[in-house]
């Protein structure tokens, strides 16, 4: 009776052995072959509405890495709904983007700034029957982060920022910086600025930003992509300078959002003029976008923005990113995958995910003018 207990409980311990094998195969299983989370609620939800519209095959497409987060879960969810088709997003900085596109090397580029008349000019090489035109997708705040022990509160204006990045201010403790910080021990450390080593609309955000809030701080090309002030430490992409600014004591640094929260960097509050500082959130940052103004003609939905707000709970620092495609004259190959993959990031479905991962939907009344864009083009 014993001899014959023990190999019933050695069977039954193997049987659940194998049932949680199974199971733990099953959900390796699902990783591999849908791309999923292993609850898969979210991105089956999400793709369960995506409509592939005769998608196939290989859409190349790079550009800014600020939208890289935002990007990776639009591939993510388009590829798990529409089999056989690969996205393929290379985060190499707006103006890398804009290059490889007006060399007729990707389907489209992501940039954080509209093109300029020259580039748009160039783009007619490429689009043959039309031009490159700016299709904002995502928005987002550009959040200041730092580390700083001791110091998890930190608030600055347009003007101390400027001569932070400018190198004018050079200590943690200067007396700009505990004006604005009244209560808060400073310690006598010397500041690390970092910026981007590569062309980015990040910068350029960043410049229009200071060169509106604090002109007389911040004299420097606001149009240019890049890092235009003496002296900082430079790295690449928006992940570069985010793990800079995280191994470095005294450091601070600009990238989007969700760097920050995935790298948990502390992020400064803003000092608008406003009755409180804004924090860096989607939220605050959305207020901010929402009184953009559209510039662009005809299909062109480039921006305005204004990076001067005081608006309550307006974070001022942000960024539009936009999908650059030609309006006419795209490849006949690529075409339908590139129209059903901008046809779901616009989407409802396509945006809401955006939120999730720390980014500004578009405002209804720009999303609706994309939603409207995208089907024409040709």
């Amino acid at each position: 009776m014993k001899l014959s207990r023990m190999n019933g409980l050695r069977a039954s311990a193997i049987g659940a052995l194998v049932v949680s094998g199974a199971l733990v195969l099953s959900a390796c299983g699902s990783d591999n072959n849908s791309g999923t989370p292993a609850n898969g609620d979210k991105t089956s939800a999400a793709a369960s509405n995506i409509k592939c519209d005769g998608a196939k095959g290989q859409l190349l497409a790079a550009g800014s890495s600020a939208q890289k987060n935002a990007m990776d879960l639009w591939v993510k969810n388009f590829q798990a709904a529409c089999s056989g088709v690969e996205v393929n997003y290379q985060a190499i900085g707006s103006g890398g983007g804009i290059t490889k596109f007006n060399q007729g090397q990707v389907a489209f580029a992501g940039s954080d700034s509209a093109l300029k008349d020259e580039e748009v000019a160039e783009s007619a090489k490429i689009c043959k029957t039309g031009k490159g035109i700016n299709l904002p997708m995502v928005g987002g705040p550009i959040a200041i982060g730092y580390k700083l022990d001791g110091v998890d509160n930190l608030v600055l204006d347009a003007s101390t920022i400027a001569k932070i990045f400018n190198t004018d201010i050079k200590k943690w403790n200067d007396p700009a910086i505990a004006k604005l910080n009244p209560g808060v021990k400073l310690p006598d450390t010397n500041i690390q600025a970092f910026h981007r080593s590569d062309e980015s609309g990040t910068t350029q955000n960043l410049g229009k930003y200071l060169s509106t809030a604090a002109p007389a701080d911040w004299k420097h090309d606001p149009k240019t992509k890049s890092w235009p002030a003496p002296g900082g430490q430079a790295a690449n992409g928006s992940s570069g300078v985010a793990t800079a600014v995280k191994d470095a004591e005294g450091s601070i640094g600009y990238f989007e959002l969700s760097y920050a929260t995935a790298n948990k960097i502390s992020t400064v509050k803003v000092n608008t003029g406003a009755s409180a500082p804004v924090e860096a959130t989607a939220e605050n940052a959305s207020k901010a976008i929402a009184a953009a103004k559209v510039k662009g003609t005809g299909s062109d939905m480039a921006l305005s923005l204004d990076y001067a707000t005081k608006a309550e709970g307006a974070y001022p620092l942000i960024l539009v990113t936009y999908e650059i495609a030609c309006d006419k004259g795209n490849k006949a190959e690529t075409l339908p995958t590139l129209k059903a993959f901008l046809n779901y990031t616009v989407s409802e479905e396509g945006q809401k995910v955006l939120s999730e991962a720390g980014y500004a939907p578009l405002p209804a009344d720009i999303a609706t003018k994309v939603r409207e864009i995208v089907p024409t083009l040709s």
